[in-house]
């Protein structure tokens, strides 16, 4: 308060899960609006920004390119709207800051520089214009994702190995504030024993310490073991009464199956929608190639028919063949209306099923009971191994009775089902996964070797440098 005040700076709130950094950010707003000032807050990902007040995804607010370069510029004039509203600001804070490529940060200092200063010589400027700046999260979460990038190509890409944290301030929040909430001594206990195991996971402690990949032994009593149909009883467990509950918003609201990848997933969700009860409705994409392709004669058309397009699976697009019975949850899989907590990750129940819209309320967020009716939407995948642009026309939504670990991150679930078919492949994914449940007795974890035999050992993966400069 005291730098928004009178001396301006750039801070970074570092703290797990449980210790207070959205009830932070809801302080610091409250505070600084009832004086009738301006604050914009800001999260790397639509779930996340839901749990701001008047929160926004950063590249929605400040019009952030999707393809980032160490170059880049935000796009905004000295005279438009958004930077009239950047002159006023008093304090901008930035949610889940360690997911986001470096380069978004610094293309924010830049372009705040342009609007804001006069003087041309930015080496003279202070960052950001000046502003005063909080970012926030966990580096024990899920880092930047670099397609075929190796352990330090990830932790260069981070905030941590940008200029722009030699001049931030790292405030730490340590208790866990979930702790406080206990009943009786029993119960904080186990809690705060189960926090620290979570703990050693993230920092690359559990099973000695270590740096990279390594294996882990998981608690027996978190496992499913010794059954004859492991994937059965997990489900069962997460999914308890699956028929009689079917038509319960709750009952889908606060529990998941994770798996770490989507073809794991996809399986999932097939088989759980086979025994849904209901008439199955197939929607079929609309395929074809973006018109700046189609240049020249050097174009094999051919290569870049309806047939090839409609196969192709990328991670962020609905896949060409989608199908859904009414009362299935489904994941929003865009930015569609965030007022009305339609983001990217927001859960859904299917309502009723049209021709051209689909109706579904709302089941996560803050904005649980909302209806609302989605639409096709014209897709365009910037997934770097795809050689050529092409369009997707479906709805922007998949079946989700399953998630991938990343699509969690910034969920908070009663019951958490962690599927280990196939192991971990990046920094963050297992203390992601595990975290995401309220408390212990709400996790269970399903592992299975090379043969499929249930197991109690999997891997975790830690690039422990990212922790040297905190």
């Amino acid at each position: 308060m005291d730098a928004v005040d009178k001396d301006g700076g750039v801070f970074f709130v570092y703290g797990y899960g449980g210790t207070g950094k959205t009830f932070l950010w809801n302080t610091l707003s409250t505070s600084i609006r009832s004086r009738n000032q301006i604050v914009l807050t800001v999260a790397s990902s639509g779930i996340a920004s839901l749990l701001l007040p008047g929160g926004r995804t950063a590249h929605s607010r400040f019009h952030i390119p999707l393809n980032l370069t160490e170059d880049s510029l935000y796009t905004m004039s000295r005279d438009s709207d958004i930077s009239d509203l950047l002159k006023q600001t008093k304090l901008i804070i930035w949610d889940e800051a360690p997911m986001i490529h470096k380069h978004a940060f610094e293309a924010l200092d830049k372009s705040l520089k342009d609007v804001l200063c006069t003087d041309t010589n930015m080496a003279d400027q202070p960052l950001f214009g000046g502003k005063v700046v909080v970012f926030g999260g966990d580096f024990r979460q899920i880092l930047p994702v670099m397609q075929g990038g190796s352990n330090q190509d990830v932790v260069t890409s981070c905030l941590t190995s940008s200029y722009i944290w030699r001049e931030c301030k790292v405030l730490n929040l340590t208790k866990n504030m979930r702790l406080l909430q206990g009943n009786n001594p029993s119960e904080i206990q186990e809690t705060g024993d189960f926090a620290q195991w979570l703990l050693d996971i993230g920092e690359g402690k559990a099973g000695g310490d270590n740096d990279g990949d390594s294996e882990i032994v998981i608690p027996h009593d978190l496992l499913i073991h010794d059954s004859s149909d492991p994937v059965s009883d997990l489900i069962d467990f997460f999914y308890p009464s699956f028929l009689d509950n079917f038509g319960e918003q709750d009952f889908w609201s606060e529990r998941a199956i994770l798996a770490p990848t989507n073809e794991v997933v996809d399986d999932i969700n097939g088989h759980l929608l086979s025994l849904v009860p209901g008439e199955e409705h197939e929607y079929l994409s609309s395929d074809s190639v973006c018109q700046d392709e189609i240049v020249g004669d050097d174009v094999e058309h051919n290569l870049y028919s309806p047939d090839v397009l409609n196969c192709l699976h990328i991670p962020g697009i609905p896949n060409h063949r989608l199908v859904f019975k009414v009362g299935v949850p489904v994941m929003l899989l865009r930015n569609i209306d965030q007022r009305n907590g339609l983001c990217n990750g927001t859960r859904l129940q299917i309502v009723s099923l049209g021709k051209h819209v689909i109706e579904a309320v709302v089941i996560s967020g803050s904005n649980i009971g909302f209806r609302t009716f989605i639409p096709r939407l014209s897709l365009v995948p910037t997934d770097k191994r795809v050689v050529f642009r092409f369009k997707r026309r479906q709805f922007p939504i998949s079946v989700c009775f399953a998630m991938t670990i990343h699509k969690s991150q910034g969920q908070s679930l009663s019951r958490v089902g962690l599927y280990l078919k196939d192991p971990v492949f990046s920094h963050g994914q297992l203390y992601v996964a595990l975290s995401r449940v309220k408390s212990k007795k709400g996790l269970k974890i399903l592992i299975l070797d090379e043969d499929g035999r249930p197991t109690n050992v999997t891997r975790n993966i830690v690039y422990k440098s990212i922790f040297s400069n905190l």
